[in-house]
């Protein structure tokens, strides 16, 4: 099992600050770092992107700093067999600094570990094993898309609350006009980013999230197909009935039927 020994979330330090290890830390080091700094790890100095992580090793010789001030970081300290064994598994970097491709994913990840340390319980231990592993394992998947350009990587953030509001609240009716608006561009930008970003169209991610919520409520309530189309946002149940035959490949009458 992987031990937490300590974690921090948000910390600000607002005349920076100096962590100098010069015999490692004893453990793995997790360190987000959210403002500008300067690493230098077996006297090899770095100075990574604003939004960069960085897991040092037990005994590297390591120290790090503040370029800019206020000085904010997010971090917590790990040990035990198992992570040797997770980080050698999934190749996770050591002693080596990385651009964050999702930086709210670590700080919410890291706000977790905290909260989970300070609420203690029976369960508490296995819940922060799961919740380091999980984190190391997001943070490869992601490191493993294929690098998108500069210019389209710019709008990962942003696009990706917007995707994720399309799929927790697929009844909304949104134009595609109204959701380029939000980021100021153009409707065919907007529309060729997201599909650089995602690989695939928002018109197809807002279908998508519509006949997913559809396929539930039909699974897990006793609502009409007219009711669930007027919750999924269509304005009327043919044209639901229509898209959902056309992409699922059944009506939704029969759909429910084949689950009862």
């Amino acid at each position: 099992m992987i031990q937490l020994i300590s974690c921090g979330y948000n910390f600000i330090h607002p005349n920076g600050i100096t962590i100098d290890r010069p015999n490692g830390s004893g453990d793995y080091a997790f360190v987000f770092f959210r403002s500008g700094c300067e690493i230098v790890v077996d006297d090899n100095a770095m100075r990574p992107d604003k939004y960069s992580y960085i897991l040092f090793s037990p005994y590297s010789r390591h120290l790090y700093r503040e370029v800019d001030k206020p000085f904010v970081n997010d971090w917590f300290h790990c040990s035990g067999d198992d992570v040797r064994e997770l980080v050698g598994r999934l190749h996770f970097p050591l002693d080596k600094p990385v651009q964050a491709r999702d930086p709210f994913q670590i700080s919410r990840s890291i706000m977790e570990l905290q909260s989970t340390l300070r609420l203690g319980g029976p369960l508490r231990d296995s819940i922060i094993d799961s919740e380091i592993r999980t984190l190391f394992m997001k943070l490869c998947n992601l490191n493993e898309r294929k690098p998108l350009p500069e210019k389209t990587n710019q709008y990962f953030l942003l696009f990706s609350e917007l995707r994720n509001e399309l799929y927790s609240s697929p009844g909304n009716q949104v134009s595609v006009e109204k959701l380029a608006s939000r980021v100021n561009l153009s409707k065919s930008y907007f529309q060729h980013i997201y599909k650089e970003l995602f690989g695939c169209s928002v018109i197809s991610d807002m279908i998508n999230a519509r006949l997913e919520y559809a396929q539930y409520l039909l699974n897990n309530s006793s609502l009409s197909v007219a009711a669930i189309a007027n919750m999924c946002g269509y304005e009327n149940d043919t044209h639901f009935m229509r898209q959902f035959k056309k992409f699922i490949g059944i009506s939704p009458g029969k759909y429910k039927k084949n689950r009862s």
